[in-house]
């Protein structure tokens, strides 16, 4: 059962944290991981590019010429995709790329990412990420005194307003509920910060 060192804001040791073997106790195929990466990246997609096609094209209201007898081919409109300035045929048009992907698919590949940073020593557990005030100097003392890395994922148990605004400054830390943690945010930042209540709450979360 792998077990986690807690600290506290100075670096020092409080206790210690066991998480389930079941959840993360093996790294396992990164194939899942990938499917699961594809389709967060797939559903980030605007899906705004659009092209004119000859209904959205201006002009080309009327025939060109009369139908029969002057020896050139029929047309009906100067708009058609074959003419300059004419329509664009089988261009992209606004659509949603997101797909349907199993829960339980999302769940293994979190689990499988966490066991891999647990591997490589990049979890951090706090007793507690309570900042005084929302501002980034505090969090840059928090960051110093408890020794955090440069650039990581802090998950909280629940949603702190002041933990949100003192880290809307910085590009190196994201907040994240254990509800809403995805694989594609922990590859991202490389390594986890986590209260000790909110990686009890993601143990439930993926138990599931």
């Amino acid at each position: 059962m792998p077990s986690v060192d807690v600290i506290n804001a100075q670096r020092q040791k409080v206790g210690s944290l066991d998480l389930s073997d079941d959840l993360f106790g093996e790294v396992g195929s990164s194939h899942v991981v990938w499917e699961v990466v594809r389709h967060h990246l797939a559903a980030q997609r605007s899906g705004t590019h659009q092209v004119k096609t000859r209904a959205d094209v201006s002009g080309g209201g009327k025939k060109p010429w009369k139908q029969k007898g002057t020896g050139r081919a029929r047309v009906g409109s100067s708009r058609n995709p074959l003419w300059r300035h004419g329509g664009i045929t089988h261009g992209p048009q606004p659509r949603d790329y997101d797909y349907a992907l199993p829960k339980q698919k999302r769940r293994v590949a979190v689990r499988r990412v966490i066991a891999s940073l647990l591997k490589d020593q990049r979890v951090t557990v706090l007793d507690g990420l309570n900042l005084g005030e929302g501002r980034s100097k505090a969090l840059k003392g928090l960051v110093g005194s408890a020794g955090l890395p440069d650039r990581a994922l802090l998950l909280v148990e629940k949603a702190d307003e002041n933990l949100s605004r003192a880290s809307a400054n910085f590009r190196e830390y994201k907040v994240a509920l254990p509800e809403g943690l995805n694989a594609y945010d922990l590859l991202k930042f490389r390594h986890l910060v986590a209260t000790r209540g909110a990686l009890t709450r993601l143990q439930e979360v993926l138990g599931r």
